[in-house]
């Protein structure tokens, strides 16, 4: 048993977390993680262990609310990628490249989120999650030179959990709602190549790449709140809709979030010359506001505050135009996809594979929606809603 301060609320005492058999199979080496902390922790790691065990590489994740802000494995960045997430005068292992990029994700999203990574935590991601906001991290160990500087965050406060790789639950899980039982088999379907055969569109042309990128999406939205859906692009979640009542709101929510972090690759993002003194979370604030649409002026105006000359504004046009250069994007969806208007959406963004469960009524539709796109769908059988 682990005693916690209080429960998702400061109202709701006691808490605590147990095992449900023999010993809690991690360690809190710094910090008092709370009830939220370990909801973030188990689940994000969990995705990250998947992630490795299924495409080989390093695997991180940045977790907000139970649900990804970002995950990513380890593929070197491009230079337009180190700028926009701030790390071009820094070398990178590929765990540290692995956090940078599900971070880089949704950047605003990710302030004060839970890390979780697939490897050793070392001095390179150590010293990469020293400057961002972060509650806590979860990570199968860490060396010792990676642990003090983690030590050192929010005052000696930061919370750091380390993880028994071995640890596997029990094939049926319980939880209560309203002092009933939930009595269910785990969801511990395993993601593979073998899912992605039954491809349904005229278009039938699946490289290694889109693959990967296929399976980093069905093992995300394993891991997040639905509804949900997800855009992928080369090896890293590029937008993440979690949690809504509609399969189209989900789209429409990852395309924009997928939109803007393309957007914030644009020259005139990049070259933003800030005021002296600026820290990370202002420019991530600022560039957020810079680059998205529904953003008035006096709000714009305010940007003024933390750079050094007034900027110029993104038009609508070149906002556009950037946006047509989006191009191979995989979306994947946790549950089939009732109407087409999905489709539509999704090629907006720069859509060109798509994974989902299929099993429709409208499946027809959407398929040929997919066709007169020229994408490729995968239908894989498998729902994977998590709530």
């Amino acid at each position: 048993m682990y005693q916690l301060k209080y429960g998702c609320n400061p109202n709701q005492k006691p808490a605590e977390i147990r095992s449900v058999a023999g010993e809690l199979p991690f360690k809190v080496l710094n910090g008092t993680p709370g009830y939220i902390n370990f909801m973030d922790a188990f689940n994000s790691w969990q995705l990250v262990k998947e992630l490795k065990s299924v495409i080989g590489m390093p695997a991180a994740a940045s977790f907000k609310h139970v649900s990804p802000a970002g995950a990513a494995i380890g593929l070197p960045l491009t230079e337009e990628l180190k700028k926009a997430y701030l790390v071009e005068e820094t070398d990178l292992s590929p765990v540290a490249t692995a956090y940078v990029r599900a971070r880089g994700a949704d950047r605003v999203s990710s302030y004060g989120d839970w890390a979780a990574l697939s490897d050793i935590v070392d001095t390179s991601t150590a010293l990469i999650l020293k400057k961002e906001v972060s509650d806590g991290i979860i990570a199968p160990g860490y060396t010792q030179e990676a642990l003090e500087i983690l030590k050192q965050k929010k005052g000696g406060k930061y919370n750091i959990i380390e993880i028994d790789t071995s640890y596997e639950p029990y094939e049926i899980e319980t939880r209560q709602i309203f002092g009933i039982e939930f009595v269910q088999k785990r969801n511990n379907y395993r993601p593979s190549s073998e899912d992605l055969k039954n491809i349904v569109t005229k278009t039938q042309d699946l490289s290694e790449h889109s693959k990967r990128d296929m399976l980093l999406a069905m093992i995300t939205l394993k891991y997040t709140q639905s509804n949900s859906v997800c855009y992928v692009s080369d090896g890293q979640v590029i937008g993440c809709g979690a949690g809504q009542q509609s399969r189209i709101h989900c789209t429409r929510l990852a395309g924009d979030k997928a939109d803007i972090w393309f957007l914030k690759q644009h020259p005139k993002v990049l070259n933003l010359k800030f005021k002296q003194g600026v820290g990370r979370t202002e420019r991530d604030n600022a560039i957020d506001l810079f680059v998205r649409n529904d953003v008035t002026s006096y709000e714009f105006n305010m940007l003024n505050h933390v750079l050094e000359a007034p900027p110029e504004r993104l038009t609508e046009y070149e906002k556009e135009k950037w946006i047509e250069g989006l191009k191979n994007i995989t979306l994947g969806s946790d549950a089939f996809f009732p109407f087409r208007d999905n489709i539509d959406r999704a090629y907006r963004s720069g859509v060109k594979y798509i994974v989902q469960p299929g099993g429709a009524l409208r499946d027809e539709i959407v398929i040929n929606a997919c066709n007169e796109y020229k994408m490729v769908m995968a239908m894989t059988g498998v729902r994977l809603f998590h709530h």
